[in-house]
């Protein structure tokens, strides 16, 4: 009958026993969940804290003031003109005063939180010599990434809803309530007025996730938290750029920053969705190629700082 052992012969010593394998559970700590580590609270909280995050909460509601200010000592707004917009309207009420503030607000003023919060937010660990004793903890590399990923957004949200919540405080308090006048003619109701205005927020933060990827994506990229998001803001103006060059024709609509406007058909008699659908879909699939690069190279990467 044969056997699975091998033969040993009997005049041959056969030594002491082979060690026996090492126990691989006994490397993972009792309680050690990869899922667990590094909660989002504890990354949101670290995040709230820093300085630049109360710097930029406190531009930006800032900003609101700053207008009201300014149309207080210059006059109302559009006159001697012919033609009407919507800077001109924006002393017509408090819901004009919020979409003065996001349409003066969304080329550019929001572009710095996002790229900010997303950009500094790999690099700056990095930079401090703390990334490889995170992913020592043992934090996983994905788990990361994830944690900063999602706080670095959720900032980014909230400062594009503290402008609007601001300046609709400032607006009622100095302008009043009322109805949003439409440059074109006509108006809004109160409630049509809020409900276009929460599309126009949702739509900017949107529009705002190519930045964010091209931020996180340069984050890992980088030890520096300049280079990232500079790197992400000067690629953002390059694509305004583009643009403006209308020799590129129909190549512009696949530029995200071709579509960045397109939230002013929600604040219509007839609110129009085409444009900002078109924009959705052009800044979530390059946010999403960005993000999945981002992921894919930080796992493959050497981490010495």
């Amino acid at each position: 009958m044969s056997t699975l052992t091998e033969p040993v012969e009997p005049d041959t010593p056969t030594g002491p026993p082979a060690p026996a394998a090492p126990d691989r559970s006994a490397e993972t700590a009792d309680g050690y969940r990869p899922g667990h580590t590094l909660p989002l609270r504890v990354e949101l909280v670290r995040q709230l804290k820093r300085r630049r995050t109360l710097v930029m909460g406190a531009v930006l509601a800032a900003l609101p003031f700053v207008l009201a200010v300014a149309f207080a000592i210059g006059g109302e707004p559009g006159e001697g003109g012919d033609r009407v917009n919507l800077m001109d309207t924006a002393t017509a009420s408090a819901a004009n005063f919020v979409a003065v503030n996001l349409f003066v607000s969304a080329g550019f003023l929001l572009v710095i939180p996002v790229a900010l919060f997303c950009g500094d937010t790999v690099a700056s660990e990095a930079g401090w010599s703390s990334l490889r004793y995170l992913l020592a903890a043992p934090v996983p590399r994905a788990r990361l990434l994830w944690s900063k990923l999602v706080v670095g957004l959720t900032l980014s949200l909230a400062a594009m809803v503290l402008l609007p919540v601001v300046a609709l405080a400032v607006g009622t308090a100095v302008y009043g309530w009322g109805p949003l006048q439409i440059p074109t003619g006509g108006s809004l109701d109160e409630t049509a007025a809020l409900r276009g205005l929460a599309v126009i927020v949702a739509y900017l933060f949107v529009s705002q996730l190519v930045t964010a990827g091209l931020a996180f994506w340069l984050s890992t990229k980088t030890d520096a938290p300049l280079g990232a998001v500079g790197g992400a803001v000067g690629l953002t103006i390059v694509g305004n750029v583009l643009d403006a060059v209308t020799a590129l024709g129909d190549w512009r609509h696949f530029l995200p920053a071709h579509w960045q406007f397109a939230w002013a058909d929600a604040i219509q008699p007839t609110p129009e969705y085409a444009g900002m659908i078109q924009g959705t879909a052009v800044s979530v699939t390059y946010a999403l190629v960005l993000f999945a690069l981002a992921f894919r190279g930080f796992a493959r990467k050497d981490i010495v700082s």
